[in-house]
């Protein structure tokens, strides 16, 4: 079948993997030009490092740096609060806890979407080809300069501030800002850049440097968090607040700001701190989005992936990892269809295996432990139980094997399924 994905993100990027070792023809339509990839970090928890490993992707060619830990930190006294401990994580859930560079894992998976000696056929992608209306009916997408672009499937995979969820469910439906932490800054520190100096040498000493730190101001709902990416030489920083200036609803990843805000939002940390934030030389500003679960996520052979469907907010570091779980089932589930007029039925199952799953995660990620209202999540935790504290929300979020959901699924709808031959290359027996 031929199959039209809008966005060339992490969640797109996935989906044309698994859309393509599943015997599909694949095409990727994205607004940019890849060159500009955003520079921050991003987290490759367990549940999916289940399957990118055995898809290939190797984590030590692409910098990624295991976790040792959460450190919970005084932002004042730098005094360490709580610890969370990962050496385990691997033993417990099969695979690490890895730290990334965005754009590392983002060429990790372009290169196995496009890869030519890979399982079935290289996936295309056309660059600067944004997508300016869907048409589920047909189903078909229009590009910006007006070229109609149909297909046997399209996959949305546009992000938040996604177009493709208006036309899959009739009605606008815009993500929202949150109300107490709404702002995000993004910064870089090349890891000599603060060895050279005497007063943020100390980001770069002791066991805490291979983990996760959180400076967490709870009183006033302030959080720096620091980890490792690219084979800890590059420290990525990101820093939640309230800001009063938060007003817009679209997410611009690319809105830069002077780093002396930040040291503003941030006053009264620790001067070391403090010192360690003067050391940004690019500050990347964005608000921080959400959506509730939607009541349905395709309509006719049209269907969404990603920040489209799921937007979270990002306090359990799920969001992109919930996005290529999505790519891995949507793959499967297509695998066998040859007939156009059987997707649709196969998109109920897709449904079926994640929509629960994600929006259970997305509720929990968009509200505390304390705030989620048990009733809210019934209707999606599907015999799971509902997590009351920060072990037992890794446990549902790392413990859960997509793979092995989408599997059972599909046998049950058709006995005589199996996973596609070479689906898993690098699998160790």
């Amino acid at each position: 079948m031929n199959v039209a994905i809008a966005g060339a993100g992490i969640s797109g990027l996935a989906a044309a993997i698994s859309l393509r070792r599943s015997g599909h023809r694949v095409t990727i339509y994205e607004r940019s030009s890849l060159n500009n990839e955003i520079g921050a970090a991003i987290n490759v928890p367990p549940n999916v490092g289940r399957f990118l490993l055995p898809w290939g992707l190797d984590p030590a060619k692409y910098g990624f740096v295991t976790s040792n830990g959460m450190y919970f930190i005084s932002p004042t006294t730098l005094e360490e609060r709580i610890f969370h401990d990962h050496t385990d994580t691997a033993e417990l859930f099969g695979q690490p806890l890895y730290y990334a560079h965005r754009v590392d894992l983002h060429e990790s998976l372009k290169h196995l979407a496009t890869e030519p000696d890979g399982i079935g056929i290289p996936v295309r992608v056309h660059l600067k080809s944004g997508v300016s209306s869907f048409n589920p009916d047909a189903p078909s997408l229009t590009l910006h300069d007006g070229t109609l672009i149909a297909a046997d499937l399209v996959v949305a995979a546009d992000g938040v501030n996604s177009i493709a969820t208006e036309a899959i469910l009739g009605n606008v439906n815009p993500p929202v800002v949150a109300k107490d932490v709404n702002c995000c800054y993004r910064f870089l520190i090349p890891r000599a850049d603060l060895e050279i100096d005497p007063e943020t040498v100390w980001v770069n000493q002791g066991h805490q440097r291979l983990g996760c730190r959180v400076f967490s101001d709870l009183e006033r709902q302030r959080r720096l968090i620091a980890y490792s990416c690219r084979n800890y030489e590059v420290y990525n920083f990101v820093a939640l607040c309230y800001n009063d200036d938060i007003t817009s609803k679209k997410e611009d990843w690319h809105a830069s700001v002077d780093k002396t805000e930040v040291l503003e939002k941030y006053a009264g940390f620790h001067p070391k701190v403090l010192a360690v934030i003067n050391k940004a030389t690019e500050v990347k500003r964005w608000p921080l989005l959400y959506r509730p679960p939607i009541r349905t996520w395709h309509k006719d052979r049209m269907v969404l992936v990603g920040d489209a469907v799921h937007p979270m907010l990002p306090n359990h570091a799920q969001g992109g990892a919930q996005g290529i779980e999505d790519g891995l089932a949507l793959g499967l589930v297509m695998h066998g269809v040859t007939d156009a007029s059987h997707i649709e039925e196969h998109l109920v199952i897709y449904e079926k295996i994640r929509r629960n799953r994600a929006s259970t995660i997305q509720i929990l990620s968009n509200f505390g432990f304390e705030e989620v209202v048990s009733d809210e999540l019934l209707e999606f935790l599907d015999g799971r139980p509902m997590p009351k504290n920060v072990n037992e929300m890794i446990q549902l979020a790392y413990g859960e094997d997509v793979l092995q959901r989408t599997i059972k699924h599909m046998t049950e709808f058709d006995p005589s399924w199996k996973l596609p031959d070479g689906f898993f290359p690098a699998r160790k027996e």
